[in-house]
């Protein structure tokens, strides 16, 4: 069972702090009111960089966005800190994944959407049909979301209305920045998909450190094998890593990835197994799965996190895609 952090402390904090209007009017006619005097920015707080990154393009100039998790940070297994508690508190919109991605701090969104804060997770929109429920997950659904450009495309969707229901008076500019972002997103899928195509069937098998990328598998028609389930909370056995190194070295698999917030250990573990089967297995390289590149750079945000992905993959299976990704941007 998840633990959970800090979740008294932050009640507390909000049943004293919170004015006792805000708890007893929480409709969309009193943010209606507030919008046509709303100073701006105005102060949003978020989870993961994914989500950080589609609610900045959205949002644009009319708020600050702060996001709680830097590059190489797992959000499975992420703690919020006081300083987080203060920033959720005095954050005016907050938006997380869900999905229980960011599972430590479930406690902390509920206590604060019954204040009457806007408090959005960006996937709630998604069809259930469409999300992934994985046997292994105890009956929660995948929350890797961002793994299929198309999905992550609708969340981004979801964020403009969010965005336009807080601030009316902006609805339409919130509308048209996702409206850009989303054509951005559409080629990004495209060349995802023309891409993995290209690398030759018998080699089209993603080998990773946990099993992040099954909407990518679903998305981009390439098969998907793990050491660890959805949650890094999870340990590998080694019956697990015994039978994929039997699996590397029947199928004859090139490369196997790593990833920047998961440790390397059991990715090692299966080269050396393979090694000792006479198969040599090389890291393909490095994968963002649920934290996306450095800040300030291309691959720290969603766009450059999956084109690095896409083509990074494509490249060390055989595939064809160029080195410096789908726009240029990619540093080699």
């Amino acid at each position: 069972m998840l633990r959970r952090w800090l979740t008294l402390p932050l009640v507390l904090c909000l049943l004293i702090g919170c004015d006792q209007a805000t708890q007893s009017d929480s409709s969309s006619d009193r943010l209606a009111s507030l919008s046509a005097s709303r100073s701006y920015p105005y102060q949003i707080v978020t989870t993961c960089g994914m989500v950080t990154d589609i609610v900045r393009q959205v949002a644009g100039d009319k708020a600050t966005v702060t996001g709680l998790m830097g590059e190489g940070v797992d959000p499975h297994l992420y703690k919020p800190t006081r300083n987080d508690v203060r920033e959720l508190m005095g954050a005016d919109v907050v938006f997380y994944s869900g999905l229980m991605l960011e599972g430590r701090m479930g406690d902390n969104f509920t206590s604060l959407a019954r204040t009457g804060k806007p408090v959005y997770p960006v996937t709630e929109g998604l069809a259930t049909e469409y999300l992934r429920e994985p046997p292994e997950f105890q009956g929660h659904y995948d929350p890797h979301v961002w793994m299929d450009v198309s999905a992550w495309s609708e969340c981004v969707a979801l964020v403009a209305k969010a965005l336009g229901n807080y601030d009316t008076a902006n609805a339409d500019f919130y509308l048209t920045n996702a409206e850009r972002y989303r054509g951005e997103l559409a080629k990004l899928d495209e060349y995802a998909r023309k891409s993995i195509a290209t690398i030759p069937e018998d080699r089209r098998v993603l080998v990773t450190a946990h099993d992040a990328f099954g909407y990518f598998s679903r998305a981009y028609a390439i098969d998907v094998r793990s050491v660890q389930g959805l949650s890094t909370e999870s340990e590998a056995a080694v019956q697990d890593i015994n039978n994929l190194v039997n699996f590397i070295v029947e199928k004859k698999i090139p490369a196997i990835f790593v990833e920047s917030s998961v440790s390397e250990k059991n990715m090692r573990a299966i080269i050396e197994g393979a090694a000792q089967q006479q198969w040599e297995v090389k890291i393909g390289g490095e994968l963002f799965s649920d934290a996306m590149g450095k800040t300030g750079t291309y691959e720290g945000t969603y766009l450059g996190m999956i084109d690095h992905n896409v083509t990074i993959i494509t490249r060390a299976l055989g595939g064809q895609a160029p080195e410096s990704g789908f726009n240029g941007k990619l540093h080699p």
